[in-house]
């Protein structure tokens, strides 16, 4: 149980076993005196009437609470269940086609084009791996609050643009757009701010593909700065919106799941746009798919 939880449990049980100590003495005292104190008798029973009623509040909140505690520890065992299945597959498959890759380009005579196609396959492998392995160490951080923001100023233009060109490089497909009036300039920490937009840009890839028009748009609204990703993917259902950012949440079971993925990208994102104490929502794209909406105070 949470620690929370645990502090309240403790007081709940203290409280009881008080009380039930009490209610003894003044029953017994009650025994003694009912016959000559037939008044003082009946203030008392209202009073015991009284702290049972409490108690007996104090203790249904009690168990509410204490199951609610055992949902979410079962919810959070499952996830973390499915996030272990999910990584030993995911480091494996990498790995594997690398290997692939490596081994065809050594064994057979290939054209230029030819090779350039699996050494790109290669380095897209290689990311998938770097990410994934970014984020298991970015999210132990955060759990032992050992990451803080190192705030600098940058233009988001040049910022961006890198990463962009990355993934236009890597897949040989210029399948991000994207969209904006003016640079603006923002104080944020670069390392969080790149690991924000890799992360949205590898959700809308997995869900929307590179087939599909990927946008990154950026603009100013009164003093704060906002950024996001849209994608024409499938969408995410309004009831699991708020879930998704929720750590090793992923929807579906991980042995009949065909998306790839820890489940650690979303969180990573909410985590680090708090840590700059800004908000980030998911809401429906136009006319179809998902819109990942980053607001930053400037």
């Amino acid at each position: 149980m949470k620690k929370g939880t645990s502090l309240f449990f403790i007081l709940l049980s203290s409280y009881v076993i008080l009380q039930f100590l009490w209610w003894g003495y003044h029953l017994i005292d009650l025994s003694q005196h009912v016959d000559s104190l037939k008044s003082t008798a009946n203030r008392r029973v209202l009073m015991i009437i009284g702290e049972g009623s409490v108690f007996f509040l104090l203790l249904l909140f009690g168990i509410w609470r204490i199951r609610k505690s055992i949902q979410n520890d079962l919810q959070l065992s499952f996830r973390q269940t499915n996030f272990i299945l999910s990584v030993t597959h995911e480091l494996k498959t990498p790995l594997a086609s690398k290997k692939i890759l490596l081994q065809t380009l050594l064994k057979h005579p290939l054209d230029e084009t030819k090779r350039i196609e699996l050494l790109k396959k290669t380095l897209n492998e290689n990311q998938r791996l770097e990410l994934m392995i970014e984020n298991i160490l970015h999210a132990a951080r955060l759990e032992n609050k050992a990451i803080k923001p190192e705030k600098s100023t940058l233009g988001f233009l040049a910022f961006c643009m890198p990463i962009i060109e990355r993934y236009h490089k890597i897949t040989g497909v210029n399948f991000i757009e994207l969209q904006y009036t003016s640079d603006i300039e923002i104080n944020a920490d670069p390392f969080m701010l790149e690991a924000i937009l890799v992360n949205l840009l590898e959700n809308a890839i997995k869900y929307a593909g590179i087939q599909s028009s990927i946008i990154v748009y950026f603009f100013q609204e009164n003093k704060s700065f906002v950024f996001g990703v849209k994608d024409l993917g499938p969408g995410i259902p309004k009831d699991q919106r708020e879930q998704i950012f929720e750590k090793f949440y992923r929807i579906g079971n991980e042995e009949t799941r065909t998306q790839k993925g820890s489940g650690l990208g979303l969180y990573l994102v909410k985590q680090f746009v708090e840590l700059h104490q800004g908000k980030v929502l998911c809401i429906e794209n136009e006319p179809k798919g998902t819109d990942f909406r980053i607001t930053l105070k400037t």
